[in-house]
């Protein structure tokens, strides 16, 4: 075998069907049937566009509301940060400790709202608390601090 000998696979390579090259390339169509947008150059549909038919878009009806100025925040109750203490063994639940367990995005505000029962002595750092939360904190031994 030298380099001169070699060749692709048989049926791996294919030529091109020149195509709008005279009547013996595919005839006078070229490929693209007769008359119509498609037959054109420079023809190209609107995105969404679905041939004169009424697309989805404009089909399926309307509703909702979303306040841009509306703060969401995900809700972390006082059972997750008793499991998560017991887990670091950490007397400092901050967001971040929240993010790198998986509990809350990087992204997320933070409430910790008050269902379950917290018995370590935990310093907590969230974006808001529920009053009931606070207290059960507090109550443990431990702080509630908000951060912006």
């Amino acid at each position: 075998m030298k380099l001169h000998t070699l060749k692709p696979a048989e049926g791996s390579v294919k030529t091109n069907k020149r195509l709008g090259r005279g009547q013996g390339s595919g005839g006078s169509t070229a490929g693209r049937g007769h008359k119509g947008a498609q037959s054109r150059s420079g023809n190209s549909a609107k995105a969404g566009f679905e041939g004169g038919q009424m697309p989805l878009q404009r089909r399926v009806p309307k509703f909702g509301f979303k306040n841009n100025n509306k703060v969401y925040f995900k809700a972390v109750n006082l059972d997750v940060l008793e499991s998560l203490a017991e887990k670091t063994k950490g007397g400092a639940l901050s967001i971040q400790v929240l993010v790198d367990n998986g509990i809350v995005g990087k992204n997320d505000k933070v409430k910790v709202l008050g269902r379950g029962e917290l018995k370590s002595k935990v310093s907590v750092e969230a974006h808001a608390f529920s009053a009931s939360a606070t207290q059960a904190i507090e109550k443990s031994g431990g702080t509630a601090t908000t951060v912006k």
